[in-house]
């Protein structure tokens, strides 16, 4: 209209708008009428309060798209996707095939995917502390080797050559 405003109220406009994609044949979400306060996550199809949505400025409502529980579980996935090139269901083969313990200490749940840092490829999953050993170690096998030699007491013992002669390990 010359004033700026439209002739229809923004529901009706909506509600207007909504019928016309119907009948043009188009994929239309159906409206969730929700209280005050609150916003429907179409992923898990829950109505939840403002507080169980993480902040989005660019968005019309000032919230995300998906509830945050949703979202934890999206960002594990695509976590594991872009740094270890697994899926869910290939990192949960490998800990069954791993029989659900970590495969360093055998006790612990294995739940720290491991990988080579220099060909990225998956090695196993891990505990958190076995899994923190190794980047402590920086992934060096001789360091680990001595690492297991010192802890089994076998490290830095001088070893007898001859009569009176030692010789300490290199």
């Amino acid at each position: 209209m010359r004033d700026g405003l439209q002739a229809y109220c923004r529901e009706c406009a909506a509600e207007y708008h909504q019928q016309r994609q119907i009948a043009k044949g188009r994929n239309v979400r159906p409206r969730v009428a929700v209280p005050e306060g609150h916003k429907f996550c179409r992923t898990c199809g829950e109505i939840k309060p403002h507080s169980e949505w993480h902040r989005n400025a660019s968005a019309s409502d000032g919230l995300a798209t998906s509830c945050k529980p949703c979202r934890a579980v999206l960002m594990r996935a695509i976590h594991l996707k872009r740094n270890y090139g697994i899926t869910e269901a290939e990192r949960d083969e490998l800990i069954a095939s791993q029989g659900g313990v970590c495969c360093i200490c055998l006790s612990a749940p294995a739940v720290h995917v491991d990988h080579c840092h220099e060909t990225g490829r998956v090695r196993g999953v891990l505990c958190f502390s076995c899994n923190a050993a190794l980047g402590q170690f920086k992934d060096r096998p001789d360091a680990i080797r001595r690492a297991a030699a010192y802890v089994e007491g076998n490290a830095w013992k001088p070893t007898l050559v001859a009569p009176g002669v030692y010789r300490l390990p290199s």
